[in-house]
């Protein structure tokens, strides 16, 4: 990731050649990402709904009305408020399930709260969008166009590979074609908006003050009212990453294909802020082992 950074800054000519490749690769990612939904969490409705519920409550009330909420008070630039938009309306990082494993948090609550809001997300993306940029500026068709792309059939040709067993022999090189899938898009991001990281680096303050805000400072706060309502520590974790992280990499493909090159800066400037993020969560976590 921070390789795709420093290339698309140095070497971002060539962002204009991947551009088309970025929609087909988040598809993949999506897909690669869904086949680690095990198709039995379906089968008990009533058991998913509380997980669900908060889900979508952490990723699209509480991350999504801090986002809006900053944005507005400190954004100017249009561009750039579509791109928190489209950053709010998002679900959560797919990288919320690993992560919360890896963190010793609540696997299956992650799980089916990200699922959840990936369900919820289909509904309250596209509202989100058409309230806060309005159809004058947005074709609601091709918000739902990208959407079937990149969420629905990613979701059903993840069940297609599990049904199939074909999971197997790619789950090899399922690591390595997330890896340069991210990097693919975080590269042509960062090139096509090189002109403005180099000449005009003050304009991304703002943006990296909201990346800050929506990270260390919510997962603070999360963490704290996890104490003061006595959740269960584990929960509290994986309600942590709900609350705090995006699928950047979703939200610039979506602002990249229905915008312009600027309007996906948010979600980039976001993502260098989500690699910090997870390792002092990381270091966090070893310290409390010790």
């Amino acid at each position: 990731m921070l390789l795709a950074l420093v290339l698309g800054v140095f070497l971002g000519h060539g962002a204009v050649w991947t551009r088309p490749f970025v929609l087909p690769v988040l598809a993949l990612v999506m897909t690669l990402s869904t086949m680690a939904v095990s198709s039995q969490i379906f089968r008990s409705p009533r058991s998913l709904l509380v997980p669900a519920l908060v889900g979508n409550l952490m990723s699209y009330l509480v991350l999504t009305g801090m986002l809006l909420g900053i944005a507005g008070l400190l954004i100017e630039d249009t561009s750039l408020w579509k791109g928190f938009v489209i950053l709010a309306a998002v679900p959560p990082a797919i990288a919320v399930i690993p992560f919360s494993e890896f963190l010793k948090g609540n696997h299956s609550y992650a799980l089916i709260g990200t699922m959840g809001a990936y369900l919820g997300g289909l509904i309250l993306m596209p509202l989100i969008a058409l309230l806060f940029i309005g159809t004058s500026f947005i074709d609601p068709l091709k918000i739902l166009v990208v959407m079937i792309e990149l969420i629905v059939i990613p979701l059903v040709l993840s069940r297609i590979l599990l049904w199939t067993r074909a999971d197997r022999w790619i789950g090899g090189i399922k690591g390595t074609l997330t890896n340069w899938s991210f990097f693919v898009v975080t590269y042509t991001i960062v090139g096509l908006n090189r002109d403005l990281i180099l000449n005009d680096p003050l304009s991304l303050l703002p943006v990296a003050v909201i990346a800050v805000a929506s990270t260390f400072l919510l997962g603070y706060l999360v963490e704290l009212a996890g104490k003061v309502l006595k959740i269960d520590p584990k929960i509290t974790i994986t309600l942590v990453l709900l609350g705090t992280l995006k699928n950047y990499g979703l939200a610039g493909g979506v602002a990249l294909m229905i915008f312009d090159k600027q309007t996906a800066v948010p979600a980039t400037v976001s993502t260098i802020f989500m690699i910090v993020y997870i390792a002092w969560l990381s270091v966090k976590g070893l310290r409390k082992k010790r």
